[in-house]
């Protein structure tokens, strides 16, 4: 190879630098190119996780809104129902005695209703009666039981001492 000029350096030294800067720049305008892109990218994904929070936020209130609403509902029912229940009641005791006076004020209801509650009474004293008698039975029989028992363990310590002596 031939010594070079230094013009010829000069060129050589230019025309390398020049394809440095064009490398340079080409690359730059990559890693731009890519930077854009990440930068879009990325906007996207804010634009779309905007969208969703925000879809999910109006949900939310809806949901709020229909929970405040039902909310709302239940303490007019409770409010309904307090003032219902004494007026059913005062309607039912009404309707008990308008039946009461119906049955009493006539002399052959009246003997009829009071026969049914003689019958019902002695009823419910034979039951308690039969009831009573029954548990009187059972405690006798227990008694029975445990003296039998008590009379079977005396005889045998009887029978041991006497076999001893």
């Amino acid at each position: 190879m031939a010594q070079q000029t230094r013009t010829q350096r000069q060129a050589s030294a230019k025309k390398a630098a020049a394809t440095r800067k064009r490398k340079a720049a080409s690359q730059s305008n990559g890693t731009a190119k890519a930077a854009a892109r990440r930068t879009a990218s990325s906007a996207g994904r804010t634009g779309r996780s905007a969208q969703t929070t925000s879809r999910y936020g109006a949900l939310t209130a809806a949901r709020r809104i229909s929970a405040e609403r039902l909310r709302l509902e239940a303490v007019g029912d409770q409010a309904e129902r307090a003032v219902l229940i004494p007026v059913g009641a005062a309607l039912e005791a009404r309707d008990r005695l308008a039946e009461i006076v119906s049955t009493y004020s006539d002399r052959e209801r009246a003997r009829k209703q009071l026969n049914r509650f003689e019958r019902r009474g002695e009823t419910a004293l034979r039951r308690n009666r039969r009831a009573v008698e029954r548990r009187a039975k059972e405690a006798r029989n227990g008694v029975e039981t445990h003296a039998n028992e008590v009379q079977e363990r005396a005889s045998e310590v009887v029978e041991r001492v006497r076999s001893i002596a």
